[in-house]
């Protein structure tokens, strides 16, 4: 009895081995399979960025200098076959231009006018915002929009009339078909109303008019802000990232890759628009002084 009981015992044993080595095949073996997967999956993906080739064209905003800077520079080294160029001619030109089929992308620092719509999509990449700026000696820290408004606008003319010194406010701004302006001049409601002493063609030029005189006023993206200049804050509220993408900074607009829906954009256009509004860019993107729309 005992002996037929020791047999049963070690035929149970065996079958119970037999089957954990069977598992444990299986279980290397499936480990095996994955790994090959996996690894065709990585190789393929490094054959695309490989064989992806060509040129993209953008074309615009002075604005989006910065972020199409940073962006260009990590998908040229994710595909270094691509040279992303771009044009810094303002929003207008930039529409114009994608339009006319000149560029492949074009970049607008506003939102498409009504006139503009046919036949364009505007891919939203970034939201930012329009810092009020001053002279580093200028006393005044704050401004209301209604104040701002009155500056622009010529009915206040002294800075001592918002709790400055008693000196004439050399009024700046940008060009007519800039999309800073058209922002700036939106949400102020001052369109066509504006009377500046200068009026210049790009974000840098308005950043050194202003910290070259103590007198000055002017806008610029948050984006391209720098220490040579002094940022007002707006009924409070400082322009940071925090408060663009909460909305209680009040000056904001969008930054827009714009496309002709009548041209088919190459892969390596396609490429870069989606690398730009995918979540891999947004740090790129925070870096450069923008909010980015995908996270």
């Amino acid at each position: 009895m005992a002996s037929m009981k020791t047999v049963t015992a070690g035929i149970l044993a065996a079958v119970m081995l037999a089957g954990c080595g069977s598992s444990s095949k299986s279980a290397a073996a499936a480990s095996s399979a994955a790994a090959p997967a996996e690894s065709k999956a990585a190789a393929t993906s490094a054959a695309a960025e490989a064989d992806l080739s060509g040129t993209v064209s953008t074309d615009g905003s002075t604005s989006m200098e910065k972020v199409i800077g940073a962006l260009s520079e990590a998908f040229s080294e994710k595909y270094p076959n691509v040279t992303v160029t771009y044009n810094p001619t303002g929003s207008g030109s930039g529409i114009t231009a994608v339009t006319e089929g000149n560029c492949d992308i074009g970049l607008a620092s506003r939102n498409l006018k009504d006139d503009e719509k046919n036949g364009l999509t505007a891919t939203v990449v970034a939201i930012d915002g329009i810092a009020m700026i001053v002279n580093t000696a200028n006393e005044v820290s704050d401004l209301s929009l209604d104040q701002i408004a009155k500056i622009y606008t010529g009915e206040i003319t002294n800075w001592k009339d918002v709790g400055g010194a008693d000196q004439e406010i050399v009024v700046i701004g940008r060009e007519a078909g800039s999309g800073t302006r058209d922002g700036f001049e939106s949400i102020t409601g001052t369109s066509d109303k504006c009377q500046m002493d200068q009026e210049l063609t790009s974000t840098g030029a308005v950043i050194q008019a202003v910290g070259a005189n103590e007198a000055a006023i002017g806008y610029a993206s948050l984006a391209a802000v720098d220490d040579t200049i002094k940022t007002l804050t707006v009924e409070g509220v400082a322009p940071s990232e925090e408060t663009v993408l909460d909305g209680t900074y009040k000056i904001q607009r969008n930054f827009n890759m714009i496309t002709n829906d009548s041209k088919e954009l190459s892969p390596a256009a396609k490429a870069f628009l989606d690398f730009a509004t995918s979540s891999e860019a947004a740090s790129l993107i925070e870096a450069a002084g923008a909010v980015p729309t995908a996270k």
